[in-house]
């Protein structure tokens, strides 16, 4: 994979929505992107709802998540940074291969 076959930002803001509306209903849709997630989704965002959002994010991009590396809770806290943190991990598989 070359940086150019890397989707654009604003692709992987709308495949992040999708999959977040799945996980959490409808309303993902109208939700700003910059709305944090644990606020706007209350109990469905707890521990275990997050977790599953992970895993979700994980194999619908094919990307690993390390839970302490990352920094979950700053990186899934919203959909825009969802999406900026996809953007970031598909561009290192890009340049160094592989999932990481």
């Amino acid at each position: 994979m070359t940086s150019s076959a890397v989707p654009s930002l604003e692709s992987l803001r709308i495949r992040t929505r999708a999959v977040l509306a799945r996980l959490f209903g409808p309303e993902i849709d109208d939700l700003p992107a910059d709305t944090p997630l644990p606020e706007t989704l209350g109990d469905r965002y707890d521990s275990l709802g997050a977790m599953e959002c992970v895993t979700a994010i994980e194999k619908e991009f094919g990307i690993e998540v390390d839970f302490v590396e990352h920094d979950v809770r700053y990186n899934f806290a919203q959909l825009d940074r969802i999406a900026e943190f996809v953007h970031s991990r598909l561009e290192d598989q890009a340049v160094f291969g592989g999932s990481r």
